[in-house]
């Protein structure tokens, strides 16, 4: 699911722009959701749990300014990926400093809202590749990859297994979970997948991740032999 903002104080420029990127998104077969937003206080106050994946954003609104909501974006979530949309040109130079990924300039043309919005799900994408996405009882969570030692499962539940030590678990089955990850993280047990990257050596039925050790069967010990080989040769 993909959430999309749109933040306008111009109403008929809210609904035209969503009506280009919803025809897009339906031609794509995107699975997404849109949010409308008259105000930067009305998109700040919506993003207090969560800021959209990509945002449209005008620079000139009235009272908090498309810059001063850009800014706050980007003390609050660094991976919203911001467009900026605008009648006057002189403005795009600004979008440096809250790292814009690209600008729009009104009226709109619905090639240019096609090739931006093609090219910002692109980035999405390479992003997501880096988080694994999950359900906690606390919410929504997002946890880079790099942080995962280990996904170990027990029953119908899943625990993510940090490098701090730490663990969050959820509803899930570590099939599903596999096919979501890249190559790194290998089966090495019927209930664990590790972090090649987090592994320091292999002992007869573990995998050594800093002082913990992750179980490894007979089955598995051969693939993850031959994986951990080839990431130390890389």
């Amino acid at each position: 699911m993909i959430n999309i903002g749109i933040c306008d104080d111009e109403a008929h420029l809210r609904k035209s722009l969503r009506l280009l990127l919803e025809t897009k998104l339906q031609l794509m077969g995107e699975d997404y959701r849109m949010f409308e937003y008259d105000s930067g206080e009305a998109l700040a106050a919506d993003g207090g749990t969560a800021w959209p994946d990509i945002l449209f954003l005008d620079i000139e609104m009235k009272q908090l300014s498309g810059m001063d909501t850009a800014r706050l974006l980007r003390k609050k979530d660094a991976r919203t990926i911001l467009i900026f949309v605008t009648a006057y040109p002189d403005f795009v130079f600004q979008g440096y400093e809250v790292h814009a990924f690209h600008y729009i300039l009104k009226p709109y043309d619905e090639h240019k809202i096609q090739t931006v919005l093609e090219q910002a799900l692109k980035e999405l994408g390479k992003s997501r590749e880096q988080f694994f996405a999950f359900e906690h009882k606390s919410g929504a969570l997002k946890i880079p990859l790099k942080k995962i030692l280990a996904f170990s499962s027990d029953r119908r539940k899943v625990a993510v297994v940090l490098n701090d030590g730490k663990t969050l678990d959820f509803y899930g089955k570590l099939d599903d979970v596999e096919k979501k990850l890249p190559d790194y993280f290998i089966r090495c047990h019927n209930r664990h997948l590790v972090n090649l990257n987090h592994v320091d050596g292999l002992e007869k039925d573990c995998c050594i991740c800093g002082t913990m050790q992750i179980p490894v069967s007979r089955a598995c010990r051969r693939n993850l032999e031959i994986a951990f080989a080839r990431l130390l040769l890389q």
